[in-house]
C-alpha cells in the first residue's frame, strides 16, 4: 500500500534502519545512499519509492539473480551487500541537508566503515560526496580514496530526480563495481 501524504509528512525526520549483514558476515560492498527520502521513512525501506532506481540496477547489474523489491531489503546481506546513508534523517528532497550535517555524516560512515569492513563503500550521490569529504574533484567511478582497507566507489544518484543518468548508464557503473568486487574476491579466495 502506498503511504499517503499524512504518511509521508509523518515520516520527516525518521531513521531507516541500515542493512547490515550479522557481526562476522561477508560484506562485499556497503552501498550508502545521501539519505533517506520521505517514502523510505514511511514504509522503512531503502530507496522505496518508486522511480528511484537503485533496485533496478542492482539487478541489470548482476548484483542480484532477480529484481528485490524494497521491502525485501533484509536479503541484501546473503548477497554480501548492505545499505546505509551518509545522513540518517530523512527529507523531501537532499538539498534540505546541510553541508555540516553531510561532513558529520562522512564521520559516521568512516566508523561504520571500520566497524564492518566492506571490500568496496559505494556512495551512490557525487554532489554529497564531494561535500561530505571535501573532495571537490571527485568524479564518478573507482577512488584513490580508502576507508580503512575498503576501496571506495562513487556511484550516480538513483533517485528519478537525477535525468541526466538513465537506468541502463547506472547499471552500467554498478556493473563496473560488481566486477571490481568480484575480482577483489577472486583474489582474496
Amino acid at each position: 500500500m502506498r503511504p499517503t501524504k499524512a504518511d509521508l509528512e509523518a515520516a520527516r525526520d525518521r531513521v531507516v534502519p541500515d542493512v547490515l549483514p550479522a557481526p562476522g558476515g561477508t560484506l562485499r560492498v556497503l552501498f550508502s545512499g545521501i539519505n533517506p527520502g520521505l517514502y523510505s521513512g514511511a514504509t522503512g525501506h531503502h530507496f522505496a519509492r518508486p522511480g528511484n532506481r537503485f533496485w533496478p540496477a542492482l539487478h541489470a547489474s548482476g548484483f542480484t539473480g532477480r529484481l528485490l523489491a524494497p521491502s525485501e531489503q533484509h536479503l541484501l546481506p546473503g548477497f554480501g551487500l548492505g545499505i546505509t546513508n551518509l545522513v540518517r534523517r530523512t527529507t523531501a528532497r537532499a538539498d534540505e541537508l546541510t553541508p555540516d550535517e553531510l561532513r558529520d555524516g562522512g564521520r559516521r560512515l568512516r566508523a561504520l566503515v571500520e566497524r564492518h569492513r566492506p571490500a568496496y563503500l559505494a556512495v551512490a550521490g557525487v554532489t554529497a560526496y564531494r561535500t561530505a569529504f571535501g573532495r571537490p574533484g571527485t568524479r564518478i567511478g573507482p577512488q584513490d580514496d580508502t576507508f580503512g582497507a575498503a576501496r571506495v566507489w562513487v556511484l550516480p544518484n538513483p533517485s528519478g530526480l537525477n535525468a541526466s543518468w538513465s537506468l541502463d548508464r547506472i547499471a552500467a557503473e554498478f556493473a563496473r563495481l560488481r566486477e571490481a568486487a568480484d575480482a577483489l574476491a577472486a583474489d582474496v579466495g
